[in-house]
């Protein structure tokens, strides 16, 4: 099945099923509002690359508009090879974000894969982002909600939301008191382009909101993979009513270790937060 029937809402995710009158709950997260009355926006590079990198990069979103920094100490690549151009920088990465959290007083959100990392990640960030490959990894999950660290849930692209609602009541079940919904882009038989690997599900949106008190923000960059795409469905994400985006900002975007693709500059991420705070007073 699916689609979310009546009986799941009673019996399958009770504990994230939106009650008779009530509507989203927002989830704080070291000041950061997501489903109040802001729209927030999280933004940083794909990867950390360097303690210089992060801490300029923090700097320079935090100007812009940007309430949560994001970056990468682990990826989940899709093939095992690295390179000098090509890496991630595991522990030491949580520990250059840490740097940055503390130099421009902003909170971080980054990506657990293995449980063993939990503790050091909570020292170093602010929130847990499980990625869209961990979705369904309900040991993680279990691990990560005992923990009680706000979470930002990413959907598997191949998912229903009746999946990924599961997914989350798995970590409100084992004691995650903070859970922020993300869509990232769901799989179909073809795109728009051929390196737009996804279609983005701003239908879903709404769809949470009639059923889940959760939050929900939108990964415009990792759903298009098209520069050119992300500030279209950014807007197009506060239009349909998200509580926010995660969004790849670098300095140069060509350069980047991980998908150069995606990434805004500077000047493109500072454009796109005005027309966005102009569509949200028009909402």
């Amino acid at each position: 099945m699916k689609d979310v029937s009546e009986s799941d809402l009673t019996n399958n995710i009770p504990l994230v099923a939106l009650k008779e009158g009530e509507s989203t709950k927002p989830v704080t997260v070291a000041g950061v509002e997501f489903g109040g009355n802001d729209f927030a926006i999280i933004a940083g590079p794909c990867t950390v690359e360097s303690e210089e990198q992060i801490v300029e990069i923090a700097g320079a979103v935090k100007q812009r508009g940007a309430k949560m920094l994001r970056g990468g100490a682990f990826k989940p690549l899709s093939f095992p090879y690295r390179s000098d151009s090509f890496f991630e920088l595991g522990e030491v990465g949580l520990e250059y974000l840490n740097v940055a959290r503390k130099t421009h007083n902003i909170p971080v959100v980054t990506e657990l894969m293995d449980i063993k990392y939990l503790d050091k990640l909570c020292e170093n960030a602010d929130m847990i982002q499980i990625g869209s490959r961990n979705m369904q990894n309900f040991s993680l999950l279990a691990e990560v909600g005992g923990s009680g660290f706000p979470v930002l849930l990413k959907r598997h692209f191949g998912c229903s939301l009746r999946d990924w609602l599961g997914a989350a009541e798995y970590l409100v079940h084992y004691g995650c008191k903070g859970v922020v919904l993300c869509e990232r882009g769901i799989t179909a038989p073809h795109t728009h382009v051929v390196t737009s690997r996804f279609i983005v599900d701003l239908q879903v949106v709404p769809a949470v909101k009639e059923l889940s008190h959760l939050p929900i923000i939108v990964d415009p960059s990792h759903s298009t993979f098209r520069r050119n795409f992300v500030p279209h469905v950014a807007l197009g994400a506060c239009g349909v009513g998200a509580d926010g985006i995660i969004i790849d900002v670098h300095p140069t975007p060509e350069k980047a270790a991980v998908d150069p693709l995606n990434a805004l500059t500077y000047d493109a991420f500072e454009t796109l937060v005005g027309k966005l705070n102009n569509v949200k007073k028009v909402i």
